[in-house]
């Protein structure tokens, strides 16, 4: 089995991985209903702790991208689910994906959608540790409260997957 899980969920069922990069987020919504995530929106939510995230805004003829993260800068654990998918072969990969939804009014004024953040004390009923029904857990699923977070321009820099450094994170004036 791979160590490393794939950002796209790849269902179990699905004939071909591929299917991982159409999958990347899940939106709150449909995650119960859609083939792709309802198996794993029942058995297998996980956690996906990040320091931040980035949405970019579109100004002028481009876009300025912002790095988005909790007011306090504690980690945030954001809403996903987990599946195991075996390959023709019998290889066993771990994948997994965000579940979004509407924004919140800091993030609206970037994007459409959002990651779904889960405050610490949801943890627990997400993860299946209590007891809930379908309608409590998608009651989780919703926008984390605008005045509890931060945004800041960052580098465009962000835009290239080769870069990968702690500079990516750093404030830079906005275009």
């Amino acid at each position: 089995m791979l160590f490393c899980p794939f950002y796209g969920v790849t269902p179990y069922w699905a004939k071909d991985i591929k299917i991982g990069f159409s999958t990347i987020n899940a939106r709150a919504e449909e995650v119960d209903t859609k083939p792709a995530f309802r198996e794993a929106f029942r058995q297998r939510r996980c956690l996906v702790p990040l320091d931040s995230f980035y949405e970019w805004k579109k100004i002028g003829t481009g876009k300025q991208p912002y790095a988005i993260a909790l007011a306090d800068r504690r980690l945030m654990g954001v809403a996903g689910l987990w599946e195991t998918w075996r390959s023709p072969a019998g290889e066993r990969i771990r994948s997994f994906t965000i579940i979004t939804t509407t924004p919140n009014e800091l993030c609206a004024e970037l994007h459409n959608r959002m990651p779904v953040v889960l405050k610490s004390q949801a943890w627990p009923l997400w993860l299946g540790e209590q007891p809930a029904e379908v309608p409590q857990l998608k009651a989780l699923l919703a926008p984390y409260p605008s005045n509890e977070m931060i945004c800041w321009p960052v580098s465009a820099r962000v835009g290239n997957v080769k870069n990968n450094d702690p500079s990516l994170i750093e404030p830079v004036a906005a275009s």
